[in-house]
């Protein structure tokens, strides 16, 4: 089983993981990580490898970061740096992505397979509100 870890800025994890509870039951495998105000990097770092100690008996870990190039993000890259090729990471993931993500894991061998999979869906989730579609039948209820 792959391990997953959703990771972000103020209660970004919690509020993905309350959304994926909603939608998929209550997750296993599964650490959120939410970097607080008054969370050093050094809380973030500790935080974020007690996540993935957790998730050690896992064939991969998927990391799910709300922003690239933040620190949730830049701490789980240099994560993955520093350990086997075992961690993927992803910045900039939504629900959509971390739901795929966690209901195709089952089926894939790798975190990097899983991230091109939950990477494809977070992309496709995301459209603009087109009046015209609605009258196409686009948009249901």
């Amino acid at each position: 089983m792959i391990g997953m870890i959703v990771a972000g800025h103020g209660s970004y994890a919690a509020g993905i993981t309350s959304g994926l509870k909603l939608l998929a039951g209550e997750p296993e495998y599964y650490e959120p990580v939410d970097f607080l105000e008054e969370d050093s990097l050094e809380i973030l770092t500790g935080k974020l490898a007690a996540a993935a100690e957790r998730l050690s008996q896992c064939t991969g870990i998927l990391i799910y970061t709300d922003l690239t190039g933040g620190s949730p993000f830049n701490v789980s890259v240099r994560m993955k740096m520093e350990r086997s090729g075992k961690i993927a990471v992803i910045g900039g993931a939504n629900l959509p992505a971390v739901l795929e993500g966690y209901m195709s894991r089952g089926s894939l061998d790798s975190a990097s397979e899983l991230a091109a999979g939950s990477l494809t869906a977070g992309k496709n989730a995301m459209v603009q509100f087109e009046e015209s579609a609605v009258a196409d039948g686009d948009y249901e209820e």
